[in-house]
């Protein structure tokens, strides 16, 4: 069975990130996307490293399974080809900075008069309205003004960012939620509609309790390192050859741990003896804890938790990640086929679904690799027609 977008036509104006991993998440799940990009220069991410054979990684992890077209909006024939194939799209997703699509004239405005039924999908910093809209957005920029960089890192340290780019993918990932939103909705109405999903937005809702932590607790939260702020032990601690997590958030999980720990009288101590004041006085604890692993090795810590019913885990770098049988079995790592780079690896997609897989499948197509084949079956060119396109650098 196809994906359950198969039938959908997504035509990808994106490049960086936010963009193309919303569209990426589209065509996983069985949509046609046509990744629309200049001539000659193409996403930007093409010059994004790491290189393989001289093809980059970036670009082949985000646009995996897309159709690649190439076509030059600065000239008029560009925006009357594009205007055509938007007569017969589902989605169109654009990530440039608002109004620029309008100064093209395919705006959301022009494009819904041409076809009702589209789905336009705007992705970008701000928003296409509030007293930002006019900004640049930048994943750091959304991270910071969207509040989460001041609540990551240690007290004593200056606010962090997030070490992916969350602001992007957390974007992207709702921009293809709304897209899904607003197709389900036009199977009622028939009508389409704007997508508008702004960075700074997505960041903020992903600042979750710290959010209410303020507005209903009157709280300022602040940076505590890996530690939950409100419950203990919830962090990470050193055992004898690494890190390992624990997560303890109820008094039967405690009592379970101090009593691997062979200190059952701990859960009497008056710091300790419920979660609130364990918070209060995480450092003490803490070094208890730590105290107890110094004896143990990461594996050995984990087991022995587990064994019990403590939640707890490794704190996996990249490389194990990457080799961990789990996610081997949940086929979050698949290798594909490049024309350049040949074999690759790159991340699955998280989303299982048991009647209409994602399917992880073709590659990230060249620049302009298949102009012949969508203006053909789309518009009925034929062979001249584009050979005189690309001579005069409409593609």
């Amino acid at each position: 069975m196809g994906g359950v977008l198969q039938g959908i036509r997504v035509l990808d104006l994106t490049r960086v990130l936010a963009g193309p991993f919303c569209t990426l998440q589209l065509a996983d799940m069985g949509a046609e996307v046509i990744k629309i990009e200049r001539p000659q220069f193409g996403d930007d991410t093409h010059f994004f490293g790491p290189f393989k054979n001289g093809a980059s990684g970036y670009f082949i992890m985000l646009n995996r399974g897309k159709k690649g077209i190439t076509l030059d909006f600065k000239k008029p024939q560009a925006v009357e080809i594009f205007k055509e194939m938007v007569k017969q799209a589902d989605v169109v997703v654009e990530n440039f900075k608002p109004g620029v699509m309008d100064k093209l004239g395919i705006g959301y405005a022009e494009l819904k008069k041409i076809n009702p039924r589209i789905i336009y999908a705007a992705i970008s910093g701000f928003g296409q309205y509030g007293p930002y809209w006019e900004r640049p957005g930048y994943d750091i920029l959304a991270q910071a003004m969207g509040g989460l960089m001041s609540i990551t890192g240690f007290p004593d340290n200056p606010p962090t960012r997030v070490g992916s780019s969350v602001g992007d993918l957390s974007a992207g990932m709702y921009g293809a939620l709304a897209i899904m939103m607003a197709l389900f909705s036009r199977e009622r109405t028939g009508k389409g509609q704007l997508v508008d999903v702004a960075l700074m937005d997505s960041i903020f809702s992903f600042c979750e309790t710290n959010v209410v932590r303020y507005t209903m607790g009157g709280v300022t939260p602040g940076r505590v390192g890996s530690r939950h702020p409100l419950s203990a032990p919830f962090d990470i601690y050193q055992a004898k050859d690494g890190y390992v997590v624990i997560a303890v958030a109820n008094e039967s999980l405690m009592a379970k741990l101090f009593n691997l720990m062979d200190r059952p009288e701990l859960h009497k101590d008056p710091r300790f003896e419920t979660d609130a004041k364990r918070s209060e006085h995480d450092q003490e604890l803490k070094a208890v804890i730590e105290a107890w692993l110094a004896n143990y090795t990461v594996e050995q810590a984990v087991a022995a938790m587990l064994a019990q019913g403590v939640p707890s885990s490794p704190v996996f770098t990249i490389p194990q990640v990457c080799n961990d049988p789990h996610l081997a079995a949940r086929e979050m790592l698949v290798e594909i086929e490049h024309p350049v780079a040949g074999k690759v690896l790159i991340p699955g997609n998280p989303m299982k679904l048991s009647e209409t897989p994602a399917a992880v499948s073709g590659t990230a197509p060249t620049l302009g690799q298949h102009n012949r084949e969508v203006l053909a079956s789309l518009l009925g060119y034929d062979a001249d027609r584009v050979t005189n396109l690309e001579k005069n650098g409409i593609i």
